[in-house]
């Protein structure tokens, strides 16, 4: 074969090799994608369902409410209220010596002090004051300490009967709603007019975690007849 031959085969040979490398497919990198940053669900807050009032419709304090027919009526007020760790109080009958004994207390003397009224460990006290008053033309039966319930907390709390007859009070709290202490302080009769109303304080024995801004005291005014009063 001549030698220009063999040089031109040659030279097409390494055109050829020359040309595929140039065509060959490029190996591309592979991309990084950044990662998405997926933000985590949020903390489902669950809402607070208030408790149910049972007296949604209570009254505020010194709002009169009427009750009784034709010439025996009246009007009933809550009027006040307080919480006191204890309360103090005094009676000539059950001062004396010989009432104190008979009562089981030892006294060398007649005890003549202010005696201080304790509740159960862990209680307090609950002051409510409440005014009745005779607006017909007749004698009026009084509503009974017992027709005053105290609602809290979705329960009940009834009046905490006071033990004596004469008692007075200390620290300027008043006299004890009762119109006739002489019958046991349940049940009386009211005379027409403001003078002759029965006012005053009943009392309630209630946890000491009492929230008087979210108790309600209700009366019993009659067969199916019932007032309330928020006591803050």
């Amino acid at each position: 074969m001549k030698p220009v031959r063999i040089v031109a085969i040659l030279c097409f040979t390494l055109a050829l090799i020359f040309s595929a490398g140039c065509t060959s497919p490029q190996q591309v990198p592979p991309q990084t994608v950044p990662a998405t940053s997926v933000p985590a669900p949020a903390a489902t807050v669950a809402t607070p369902v208030p408790t149910a009032t049972p007296y949604p419709g209570a009254l505020a304090l010194n709002q009169p409410v009427t009750f009784g027919t034709a010439d025996q009526t009246g009007t009933v007020t809550v009027y006040s209220a307080k919480v006191l760790p204890n309360y103090s109080w005094t009676d000539p009958s059950f001062n004396s010596a010989h009432e104190q004994l008979k009562a089981g207390d030892t006294l060398l003397s007649t005890q003549y002090g202010y005696n201080t009224e304790k509740p159960a460990e862990g209680n307090v006290f609950l002051l409510v004051y409440a005014r009745l008053t005779n607006t017909g033309t007749k004698s009026l039966g009084a509503l009974s300490t017992g027709q005053f319930i105290v609602n809290y907390d979705g329960k009940d709390y009834s009046y905490s009967p006071i033990s004596g007859s004469h008692f007075t009070f200390a620290s300027g709290l008043g006299s004890p709603y009762n119109y006739d202490f002489a019958n046991g302080g349940v049940t009386g009769f009211i005379m027409p007019g403001g003078a002759n109303a029965a006012d005053g304080f009943l009392v309630y024995e209630v946890p000491a975690s009492f929230d008087i801004s979210k108790a309600t005291v209700v009366v019993s005014l009659g067969a199916d007849n019932k007032a309330a009063w928020a006591l803050a």
